[in-house]
């Protein structure tokens, strides 16, 4: 069993517990190797979230160059136990974040990333409803149809500067959307435009789509993307990876045996995961049929 994505407390205050202790529970729990991927440090006081308005950009700098080294040592600590990879998930709130994400890049060796957008217009899209309302009234004439627009364009741009390996969270813009159903994105074309142009370039350069079972949590029956778009990747010959984008020990693996029905009702078979080999990522496959009898599955009577 593999993840993709996860944070820790010690070095996001949305999330809870020691970085030591969720490698560790990853381990406990079967992962075979498991990402470590804290947020980027911005670097514009107006980006940081509620929780941060006490802290300076150098606050965000110095504890995120902390978690780099913290990891590097739990890396090589745990070795002979799990195949842990170094990496961070990218914020992409305007286009001079590619600047941003460059110097990071330059400065931190990452065995891989993950390239979020949170942001529409500036504002953040998965805090709450009314953080969402907002955004979308900053957007044409203030419906969901323009948001979805809107987010799907913020996405292409992140997409094209950064060539993410991991395209985190794909439709995270419908997280609050209390009209979204799988018809939605197929009734507006300008939008489906827009997700298969994202898609193709994505696809294009070998980058993965991230199946995010953080969706379930927050209320979804299917990880992120829905069925609608996991449909427009396979057709395209696009590749899957799954994380749980966890916050913490309790939120591990949670509900990846319901990803797994989504999954095997997609007709999966096969699922990319980065590994490295010789110190550098490689891309491999694995079959769903292979990881539908890891004993991993055993403990989710409790989990």
């Amino acid at each position: 069993m593999r993840s993709h994505h996860s944070h820790s407390g010690d070095y996001i205050l949305h999330a809870k517990d020691h970085l030591d202790d969720i490698v560790k529970e990853a381990i406990a729990r079967g992962f075979k190797s498991y990402c470590l991927t804290e947020h980027i440090p911005r670097d514009n006081l107006a980006d940081l979230y509620p929780e941060e308005k006490h802290l300076q950009i150098s606050d965000l700098e110095s504890n995120f160059d902390k978690f780099y080294h913290h990891a590097r040592r739990l890396q090589s600590q745990y070795a002979d136990q799990i195949t842990l990879l170094v990496g961070c998930e990218t914020d992409y709130i305007r286009p001079d974040f590619k600047s941003l994400i460059a110097n990071l890049r330059s400065k931190y060796n990452f065995d891989m990333f993950v390239g979020s957008v949170h942001h529409v217009k500036e504002v953040p899209i998965d805090l709450d409803v009314p953080t969402w309302e907002l955004a979308m009234r900053k957007c044409g004439a203030g419906t969901p149809r323009d948001l979805y627009g809107a987010y799907f364009d913020e996405q292409y741009d992140m997409v094209v500067n950064l060539k993410p390996p991991i395209v985190g969270h794909f439709d995270l813009i419908r997280l609050f959307s209390v009209e979204d159903s799988e018809t939605t994105i197929s009734q507006w074309p300008e939008v489906l435009e827009r997700v298969e142009r994202n898609l193709d370039f994505i696809i294009g350069y070998g980058g993965l789509i991230e199946l995010n079972s953080a969706a379930i949590r927050k209320g979804w029956s299917e990880p992120y993307p829905r069925a609608d778009i996991c449909k427009i990747v396979l057709e395209k010959g696009g590749q899957f990876c799954l994380s749980d984008d966890s916050h913490g020990i309790a939120q591990i693996g949670l509900n990846f045996h319901k990803a797994l029905k989504q999954i095997e009702k997609l007709g999966l078979t096969e699922l990319s995961y980065i590994d490295l080999e010789n110190g550098g990522p490689v891309i491999r496959q694995e079959k769903v049929a292979m990881i539908k009898i890891d004993p991993f599955w055993n403990q989710y009577e409790t989990i």
